[in-house]
């Protein structure tokens, strides 16, 4: 229980500390494209449709070439496990990462993200006998991401990511394997 609070502290204070940089305008002047903005409004759609996963976030952008970004998970899974069979998934998540960008390109760059993250919530699955097993999903997640944006417009941005992720959830990590691939692909709206 120490262990989720203190994940939890670091992942909103992570947040938190994203409102309170400033962005130094002048360092984005090098990358017409990119447009005078300092933050970014997202959704995984992919994951949305594919999952269920509602996958929203905001990222802060401290310079044209790194960003800190806050996401939250509803419906979040392991992996791309299936809900089938009787198997449901009833987590959620929170999620902070710096995104570093790579490049000038006028049309995209790619980005890799360092991520923590802290899931709660349970996973219920039948038995052979006709019950219902609960696993406890809170775990603290730790992982590196690389992805690539295409910035299409001023405002509009949209792109693959994929990511690996350690967690360290005892009775998570008895039912999975502690270590999780995820990915997705991103629509966002910068302002």
């Amino acid at each position: 229980m120490k262990k989720s609070i203190l994940a939890i502290v670091l992942v909103f204070g992570l947040g938190a500390a994203s409102f309170s940089q400033q962005v130094i305008s002048s360092s984005r002047s090098t990358n017409p494209n990119l447009g005078n903005f300092e933050n970014e409004i997202k959704l995984n759609f992919l994951n949305l449709i594919v999952l269920g996963s509602f996958e929203a976030g905001y990222e802060r952008f401290l310079s044209e070439n790194h960003s800190l970004d806050f996401q939250v998970m509803i419906n979040d899974r392991f992996g791309y496990n299936s809900e089938g069979k009787g198997k449901k998934y009833k987590t959620n998540s929170a999620m902070t990462a710096l995104h570093f960008y790579f490049g000038n390109k006028p049309n995209g760059r790619f980005h890799m993200y360092p991520f923590a993250k802290i899931r709660f919530g349970e996973f219920e699955e039948p038995t052979s006998s006709g019950g219902i097993t609960t696993t406890d999903m809170t775990s603290f997640i730790i992982g590196a991401g690389f992805g690539y944006k295409w910035e299409v417009s001023e405002h509009f941005a949209f792109g693959p990511n994929v990511s690996v992720g350690r967690g360290f959830g005892k009775e998570a990590n008895e039912r999975f394997t502690p270590v999780e691939l995820n990915g997705g692909f991103t629509l966002g709206y910068r302002f």
